[in-house]
């Protein structure tokens, strides 16, 4: 498919799948090179990275953790400026390497909160592995260690990201057509 409609808005194939899952797997092949001896523990922060955090993990082959949070920042096609945590974390960070499995980096708002927390719970090492960065939008100073792939600062849909909760299914990745 090259246009879908969800809802109100027309949206164009922007990332096919096979461009998705090459750059996973390198993501993925980077971080078994650099965490090998360390035992990370993968934080999914849902509900985006889920799709992300699946196919990391089928190319993760060192010994590793994997627990999941849940924090929201979206309302429609913006985001609102305010993170509010939904699922928290229930695991101890005291002394461990962790990496945050991100969907998406944006403005680093929600980041921020998270490396935050995550330096206030104990964590020794904090590594971020984002699917996709958009590096115009970005409002915050963090340091994204894992980036699948750098995008426009356009909204987009598929692969675990949506539009009011629809269009994560999808296998692909589009971006919405301006009207």
């Amino acid at each position: 498919m090259s246009n879908i409609q969800i809802k109100d808005k027309q949206f164009a194939l922007s990332i096919p799948e096979e461009d998705i899952q090459k750059a996973v797997k390198q993501v993925g092949e980077e971080i078994n090179r650099d965490l090998a001896g360390t035992n990370p523990l993968f934080i999914c922060v849902l509900n985006g990275a889920f799709m992300f955090a699946g196919d990391l993990m089928k190319v993760i082959n060192i010994p590793c953790e994997i627990t999941f949070i849940k924090l929201s920042s979206y309302e429609g096609l913006y985001t609102s400026g305010t993170v509010k945590e939904i699922i928290g974390l229930n695991e101890s960070v005291v002394g461990r390497n962790v990496v945050v499995v991100e969907d998406i980096v944006d403005t680093g708002v929600t980041m921020e909160r998270i490396l935050g927390s995550l330096r206030a719970k104990g964590a020794s090492n904090i590594h971020i592995a984002t699917f996709l960065q958009k590096p115009d939008a970005l409002q915050r100073d963090i340091k994204v260690d894992y980036v699948a792939m750098k995008i426009p600062n356009d909204f987009i849909v598929g692969y675990g990201l949506d539009y009011d909760g629809y269009g994560r299914n999808l296998k692909d990745i589009y971006t919405v057509i301006n009207e």
